[in-house]
């Protein structure tokens, strides 16, 4: 699982370490975060394909997903993106789909994030409806409170693979197995530029919290960080086995 995806730089990150990464770890599946991968805002189809195209499986999203209109009509069906699960009902897109034998979940949090709906009784009933579920099930949980994210985690544990949190671009070392088998993490972090903040320009960020203006914000360049979890699940019984931070970095 890949963290979000910030713009080009965050994009030519995994286009040069996904193929190596998928050969020395012989992955089944990689997930990443790419709703900041259009110019640091949302994602377009396009750059949905050239992550795809590098190696990557299931893209996840968040809060961003809308930011760039014309990927709407791409949610619903090809392209394999998933939004979160629980936005009201009739919100185009899906919040989870089945790859390589593995369902990969996509939810929100609402804690200084928008008014949506709960995202724990959205996964109850998902977990209660689907009828023919993989054992193996992957929770991307893209929220800014980690509390909120540790409650997911536990309410969750032994009934998922793994629960892991995006949304903050900061990664956390809380990397751990549950009691009841499965892997967490409050936030796998970003791939995307070190030297700024949270992926942006460090100059205009600095403008806003000066002066409350909101400065228009880019996406920073210089050296990139690429920030990823490695889980390791039993395939039978869904349990995980282990979970591991990789860092790399690129330019």
């Amino acid at each position: 699982m890949i963290g979000d995806i910030i713009g080009r730089p965050g994009r030519q990150a995994v286009k040069e370490l996904v193929p190596d990464l998928r050969k020395q770890y012989g992955l089944n599946l990689v997930i990443a975060n790419a709703e900041n991968a259009a110019g640091g805002f949302g994602l377009t189809s396009n750059t949905a394909e050239e992550l795809i195209d590098a190696g990557v499986d299931v893209l996840t999203s968040g809060n961003h997903i809308w930011a760039q209109q014309e990927i709407i009509p791409h949610l619903d069906e090809g392209i394999p993106i998933i939004r979160p699960l629980n936005y009201p009902s009739g919100v185009p897109g899906r919040g989870y789909l089945v790859n390589n034998q593995a369902m990969v979940v996509n939810l929100i949090g609402r804690t200084f994030m928008d008014d949506v709906d709960c995202p724990f009784r959205a996964m109850d009933q998902l977990l209660a409806e689907i009828k023919h579920k993989p054992p193996v099930i992957i929770v991307d949980f893209h929220a800014e409170a980690t509390s909120e994210k540790i409650a997911m985690g536990r309410y969750l544990n032994g009934r998922v693979s793994a629960v892991l949190g995006t949304h903050t671009h900061v990664g956390t070392t809380d990397t751990q197995i549950l009691s009841k088998g499965t892997a967490y993490v409050s936030d796998v972090g970003m791939a995307g530029p070190a030297d700024s903040v949270i992926g942006m320009e460090t100059g205009a960020v600095i403008q806003r919290f000066l002066t409350g203006i909101p400065y228009r914000l880019s996406v920073a360049k210089g050296k990139t960080m690429f920030n990823a979890v490695l889980v390791r699940v039993d395939k039978d019984s869904g349990r995980a086995i282990s979970i591991d931070r990789i860092y790399e970095e690129v330019g």
